[in-house]
């Protein structure tokens, strides 16, 4: 069995203070993807860099406390890819790829839009960029799972308030139809949804900070674990841990009958 577990963590020193570190040495996860460290390698302490079992990865933004992607894994990777080639979003630290044999595990960070129209414009750069990249890695023939916040909900079912956020970041059209083509027209699944396909407000994994959204449970899926049809096809169980709350993110963790 494999166990993937996905979390941004709006950053990495806050979620530690909340006890994640605790949390994280009793799922039993094989391999842990982190978004939004907003923290550079000093700033790490030892358990931060390598917690019990596990050996530590990171992709981190230039600009300090912004961004950031990690990767945890209990088996050293024989490769690790940082960035995806692109000077602009490679100083934002948004991609980090761990490969095994006949594996690949990502970590990634899409950008939000939400801050500004400004942010929206680099937010579709990056969609724009990364969609021929998705493509190649289908065409490696391996089985890849990536997994992060992907900053965009995919259908009606994925959020509360679905009406009223049309205009809105994470829910456009254009976002919307992007993801879509991911799945349709690139064939990576998204493996909650496959073994969940009704699953409704239980399915949430961000609350925004503001108001009451955490207590009245206004939330959005944008936190996905996507993969190759075959590894996703193994998958047997999923869950969103929301006991704790370590950010404003819940960890998305999945089981695949894998290795």
């Amino acid at each position: 069995m494999l166990r993937i577990v996905s979390l941004n963590l709006n950053g990495i020193r806050s979620a530690a203070a909340k006890g994640v570190y605790a949390w994280l040495a009793g799922t039993g996860a094989d391999v842990v993807c982190l978004q939004e460290l907003k923290a550079q390698l000093p700033d790490l302490s030892a358990a931060m860099c390598t917690p019990p079992g596990y050996g530590g990865w990171f992709h981190c933004a230039e600009k300090k406390g912004y961004s950031g992607v990690g990767l945890y894994a209990r088996r050293p990777p024989a490769r690790v890819v940082e960035g995806i080639g692109n000077a602009e979003f490679d100083a934002e630290g948004r991609y980090l790829r761990a490969d095994w044999d006949g594996l690949s595990v990502i970590s990634l960070y899409l950008p939000s839009g939400s801050s500004s129209p400004e942010r929206q414009e680099a937010k579709f750069r990056f969609m724009e960029v990364f969609l021929p990249q998705l493509a190649a890695l289908r065409r490696e023939g391996r089985e890849i799972v990536l997994c992060g916040d992907w900053n965009i909900a995919h259908r009606e079912i994925d959020l509360k308030n679905w009406k009223s956020n049309q205009k809105n970041s994470g829910f456009l059209p254009e976002e919307r139809a992007w993801l879509s083509r991911v799945f349709d027209e690139l064939g990576w699944v998204d493996v909650y949804r496959r073994l969940y396909p009704d699953a409704g407000p239980e399915a949430y994994t961000w609350w925004s900070n503001r108001g009451q959204a955490w207590a009245k449970n206004v939330g959005w899926r944008i936190d996905y674990q996507i993969a190759t049809p075959g590894i996703a096809a193994t998958a047997v169980a999923a869950s969103i841990y929301k006991e704790q709350r370590f950010s404003d993110h819940a960890p998305l963790t999945v089981d695949y009958d894998w290795g």
